[in-house]
């Protein structure tokens, strides 16, 4: 079965490397990526590359997609670490026990939104992000990638965007021979 990846990416100043890296590798594995933000059309990264966001976040339906991946980068501190639509989303992921994933400065958005309270994760080191995990009761590991409870995967930086991609994929891969 061909899984259905949703990324959600700032409208500008997402990293690059966290979103085409990922996105080239699931791709490669014959999976569909959509793109989602805060509002449709080009986003721009931190690096000057694009991606066209095809859908809201609103507009994301968690029952059609098998993982989540919530793309870092200095735009997820402005436009996603508080927005109550994408939390809704991380929780209805969870809720369902699909993948639910985050890289670079965007696990905070995993911790605001309740799914990591107790558990372990990493993100990317800077005062709020780890003021973040504390106020939300998230033991940071300081690894490169953490995958905590199967389905729940944080990396801490552009350089874990290789290993982030294949974590996902082997977790996707799992929940689906699970099933099947």
């Amino acid at each position: 079965m061909q899984a259905k990846i949703l990324a959600v990416i700032a409208p500008e100043r997402f990293r690059d490397e966290e979103l085409f890296v990922p996105q080239a590798f699931l791709i490669e594995k014959g999976w569909d990526v959509t793109i989602a933000s805060t509002k449709t059309g080009v986003a721009t990264g931190m690096l000057g590359g694009t991606a066209t966001a095809t859908i809201t976040i609103g507009q994301a339906d968690a029952s059609q997609y098998q993982a989540l991946i919530v793309v870092g980068g200095y735009g997820s501190v402005e436009f996603l670490w508080e927005n109550a639509e994408l939390h809704e989303l991380v929780n209805a992921f969870y809720k369902a026990g699909k993948v639910v994933s985050a890289i670079c400065v965007s696990p905070v958005v995993l911790a605001k939104a309740g799914v990591l309270k107790g558990k372990n994760a990493t993100v990317f080191e800077m005062p709020q992000s780890l003021e973040a995990f504390v106020n939300a009761g998230v033991t940071y590991t300081g690894e490169g990638v953490t995958v905590t409870d199967k389905n729940l995967i944080t990396a801490q930086s552009p350089e874990q965007a290789d290993a982030f991609a294949q974590a996902v994929h082997t977790a996707v891969g799992q929940m689906q021979s699970a099933i099947y």
